[in-house]
């Protein structure tokens, strides 16, 4: 499935972006995600929470989509 993620500002950190989307219910469980290397960001694992995504950013996650838009 895929999820879309609305820019309020110029940015949103991963881990708000995961929870924004509903494929981490809490920012505890969005640390996990990214600490066992279960998101991607670009295509490339991320291993940071509070990286930066800007529009037209996409994130996998557990078969998860997430497309950021401005």
């Amino acid at each position: 499935m895929t999820y879309t993620v609305k820019l309020k500002d110029d940015h949103i950190r991963l881990g708000q972006a995961l929870k924004a989307a509903g494929v981490a219910g809490s920012g505890v469980e969005a640390k996990f995600l990214i600490k066992d290397g279960l998101v991607k960001v670009n295509g490339e694992t991320e291993y940071q929470r509070g990286k930066k995504l800007y529009d037209k950013d996409m994130v996998e996650c557990n078969g998860e989509t997430i497309q950021i838009i401005k």
